[in-house]
């Protein structure tokens, strides 16, 4: 943290998404744990999950360009994404963004898809692109600024 001029304390934006991330509840209720990402994988980037409700899944699913690991439940299906891919961005109701790919407890969601290759990630910007798109919400950076 550096201080400006006379203005107090001034906090990167680093720093303001890591606090946002603590004021809001990790996941939805219920004894937490993280998705496993399949062995002969690795994840150098760190794992992060968004879910959608399941009746959404097959819909974002046709319009990604390249899929990285999915897991579905009844419910809600996840995708692997890098860690900290809600950095500046706003992710579309009704989604779950879960830091550290932790999600709810329950039973585990299925391994319903496996990119070829040793990397799990589905690229965040086309996933969110799709996400918005199947919602029917304007992407953040597509939104008029009022002043």
């Amino acid at each position: 943290m550096s201080v400006g001029l006379g203005s107090g304390p001034v906090l990167s934006l680093d720093r303001l998404v890591r606090l946002g991330r603590e004021l809001r509840p990790a996941v939805p209720v219920g004894r937490p744990r993280r998705l496993a990402v399949p062995d002969g994988m690795t994840a150098p980037l760190g794992c992060d999950a968004v879910a959608v409700p399941a009746e959404f899944g097959p819909l974002v699913l046709a319009r990604l360009p390249r899929v990285g690991c999915v897991y579905a439940d009844d419910a809600h299906w996840w995708w692997i994404v890098p860690s900290d891919s809600d950095y500046a961005l706003q992710w579309p109701s009704p989604t779950q963004y879960a830091a550290g790919a932790v999600v709810p407890d329950g039973p585990p969601p299925d391994l319903i898809h496996r990119p070829e290759g040793t990397l799990p990630y589905t690229p965040p910007i086309p996933l969110y692109l799709a996400l918005c798109r199947v919602t029917g919400t304007t992407p953040g950076w597509s939104r008029p600024i009022s002043a």
